[in-house]
């Protein structure tokens, strides 16, 4: 990856909507230029996805959660991982180190739903010991890796 890659990079993760032909004005190359390297840096998986981002809150969804999750074993990090991904409110989760074995983020329609959801779905996933539950009450950074030209 080079310096154009990523002046390039920069410029799309702060607007994925950005038209290629004013990226390739910031860059002073063509947009042909841009089109080719932005396809090149998704096969090589430096771009993972762009999309829009959605207010979850606008939705209805109005409590944002952080849940750490303890294993029996580790080993069953795949299996508890493919129960949560059919859980649609379950947005992220990390295998980690420390006190949790995972950490996954969700987000509920309010305490009566979160309930719902960590009492009957996710301590049923066979494999969970426990789960300790974290509620946003802000986000106050969201943001991209920053890119360094």
């Amino acid at each position: 990856m080079d310096a154009l890659d990523k002046k390039i990079l920069g410029i799309i993760s702060q607007n994925a909507r950005i038209p290629f032909r004013d990226v390739a004005q910031q860059c002073g190359v063509s947009r042909a230029a841009v089109h080719q390297r932005v396809g090149k840096l998704y096969e090589e998986n430096v771009i993972t996805g762009s999309g829009y981002h959605v207010n979850p809150k606008l939705l209805g969804y109005n409590t944002c959660t952080f849940v750490g999750m303890t294993l029996e074993k580790g080993s069953l990090y795949r299996q508890v991982v493919e129960e949560l991904n059919a859980i649609p409110e379950v947005v992220e989760c990390h295998f980690t180190t420390g006190r949790y074995t995972m950490m996954i983020k969700l987000y509920a329609r309010d305490n009566a739903h979160l309930m719902e959801l960590i009492n009957g779905k996710i301590q049923s996933i066979p494999g969970v010991m426990a789960t300790d539950t974290l509620i946003s009450l802000d986000q106050s950074i969201g943001k991209e890796i920053p890119i360094n030209e």
